[in-house]
C-alpha cells in the first residue's frame, strides 16, 4: 500500500528548517556585513563609534522594521506591496484628526488610525484575489489613492499633536525608545509565526506552489487577504511610530519607504519569486540599510551618492542571493 500523500502545506519546509548549519552561516553572513560596515564607518568617523550613533539609529528603525517584517510574509506568497508608505501616511492623519478633530482619547484614536490600515490592506488583498490582479498594480493604485486620502484628511497641511502619542517614542532602556522594543518584538512573533504555525507554513506553500495548496484542499484566497492585511496594520502601527517620533502627522510622510522596506527585505535574502524568506534575516536588512545611510551622512555623503551607494548595496545583495540559490539547486 502506497502511504498517504503529505499535503504540500506540511510538506513545504519554512524558511528557517533548513539545516542548522545553513540557518547559522545566513545570520553569520549577514552579521559580518553589519560589523564590517560598522568598522569600516568608524575608521572613517570618530563619531561613528558611539553610543549616541547607535541609540539614534534604534530609535530611527521602529517603523520601517515592524513594516518589513509584514512585506517579508507579503513576498514570500510572491505577492508586493507598494501602498505600504502610503498607509503609514494615513494611519498617522486619521490618528491626529482623531485627536485634534474627533476629540476621541488617545487609545481610541490610535485603534481608528490601527484599523485604517488593516482596512487599507485588506482592501489591496481583496482586489488581488479577487479579480486575480498582479499585487504589483493593485497597491501602485492603492498608494494613489491612499496618499490622496491622508491629504482629504489633514487638509494637505503636517497635523501636530504634541506629545499625546509620545510616550511610544519616549526613551525606555538605556535612552532607547520604547518603539524599538515593540519593533523587536514583533519581529520575533513574525518569526515564530512564520517557522512555528499552521498559518506561517501554509504562507511558505503558497510562495513555493499555489496550485498544488489547492489540490491538497487549502483556499489560498483567505491567506493572501490575510497576509496583506496584516502588512496594512503593521504599516499604521509605523504611522503611530513616526507620529510619535516626530510629534506630528505629516500627509507626504512615508513616501518613498517602500523601496527601503523592499530593499531590506530582499538584503535579508526573501526570495521575490516565493516561498523563501526570514523575519530574523529581514532584521539584519533594516540595521544593514540604517547603518549604512547614517554612516555615510556622517562621512559627509552627498545625497546623490548615498543613493548610488544604496543601490549599488541592493542589488548586490540580489547578486550574491541569486548566485547562492543556483549553487544550492546545483547541489
Amino acid at each position: 500500500m502506497n502511504p498517504p500523500a503529505q499535503s504540500p502545506a506540511a510538506a513545504a519546509p519554512a524558511p528557517t528548517t533548513r539545516p542548522l548549519r545553513g540557518q547559522l552561516g545566513t545570520y553569520l553572513g549577514l552579521a559580518a556585513v553589519l560589523i564590517g560596515m560598522v568598522v569600516l564607518f568608524s575608521s572613517l568617523s570618530e563619531y561613528f563609534f558611539t553610543a549616541e550613533t547607535f541609540i539614534t539609529i534604534a530609535n530611527e528603525v521602529p517603523a520601517l522594521t515592524v513594516m518589513a517584517v509584514g512585506m517579508t510574509f507579503v513576498l514570500i506568497i510572491a505577492g508586493i506591496d507598494l501602498s505600504v508608505g502610503s498607509v503609514l501616511a494615513l494611519s498617522a492623519a486619521v490618528t491626529a484628526a482623531a485627536i485634534l478633530q474627533w476629540k476621541l482619547a488617545v487609545p481610541a484614536a490610535a485603534a481608528l488610525g490601527l484599523a485604517t490600515g488593516l482596512l487599507c490592506g485588506a482592501v489591496t488583498g481583496a482586489v488581488s484575489v479577487a479579480w486575480r490582479l498582479p499585487s504589483f498594480i493593485v497597491s501602485l493604485g492603492m498608494l494613489e489613492a491612499v496618499r490622496g486620502g491622508a491629504y482629504l484628511v489633514t487638509d494637505s497641511r503636517t497635523q501636530y499633536v504634541g506629545d499625546a502619542i509620545a510616550g511610544l517614542a519616549a526613551p525606555w532602556i538605556g535612552g532607547v525608545s520604547s518603539a524599538f522594543v515593540v519593533a523587536v518584538a514583533i519581529v520575533i512573533v513574525g518569526h515564530l509565526v512564520l517557522t512555528r504555525t499552521v498559518f506561517g507554513r501554509h504562507v511558505v506553500g503558497i510562495g513555493t506552489n499555489e496550485d498544488a495548496m489547492r489540490l491538497a484542499g487549502i483556499d489560498p484566497r483567505p491567506i493572501r487577504i490575510a497576509v496583506f492585511a496584516v502588512t496594512g496594520l503593521l504599516a499604521g502601527l509605523g504611522g503611530l511610530m513616526q507620529s510619535a517620533r516626530l510629534e506630528a502627522a505629516d500627509p507626504n510622510a512615508g513616501a518613498g519607504i517602500e523601496l527601503q522596506v523592499i530593499a531590506a527585505v530582499v538584503i535579508g535574502g526573501t526570495s521575490l519569486m516565493g516561498g523563501r524568506g526570514s523575519v530574523i534575516n529581514t532584521f539584519f536588512g533594516v540595521l544593514i540599510i540604517a547603518v549604512l545611510e547614517a554612516g555615510l551622512a556622517q562621512v559627509g555623503a552627498s545625497e546623490p551618492a548615498k543613493r548610488i551607494i544604496t543601490g549599488a548595496v541592493i542589488v548586490a545583495a540580489v547578486i550574491i542571493d541569486t548566485v547562492r540559490q543556483r549553487r544550492a539547486g546545483a547541489a
